[in-house]
């Protein structure tokens, strides 16, 4: 199940431990580095309430490289999360 949140305040958590209940796993992807980012919250909040009992897997977040943003376009779509990157990272918690 995707989720495409519309906002980050107020964060819909409901609907995302919702989700969580659902499929019995969190993979976030953003953007931003890899702190303080909205992934790490929802990562937080999910392990922080009731819908961490129903995780079968720890929560994966799927970011941006932790270094500056290059101005070249090339090292610039490196820095950036990939469809690889969240492939892999849901595979890797789905275990399969």
């Amino acid at each position: 199940q995707v989720i495409n949140l519309r906002t980050i305040r107020p964060m819909d958590i409901e609907m995302v431990e919702a989700s969580v209940v659902k499929t019995n796993h969190l993979v976030t992807v953003e953007g931003g580095w890899p702190q303080f980012g909205v992934g790490a919250e929802i990562c937080a909040r999910i392990m922080e309430g009731p819908a961490f009992n129903y995780l079968d897997a720890p929560a994966v977040r799927v970011t941006g490289a932790d270094v500056p943003m290059p101005y070249a376009k090339i090292l610039e779509d490196n820095c950036l999360p990939q469809v690889k990157d969240i492939i892999f990272a849901v595979k890797k918690t789905l275990n399969i």
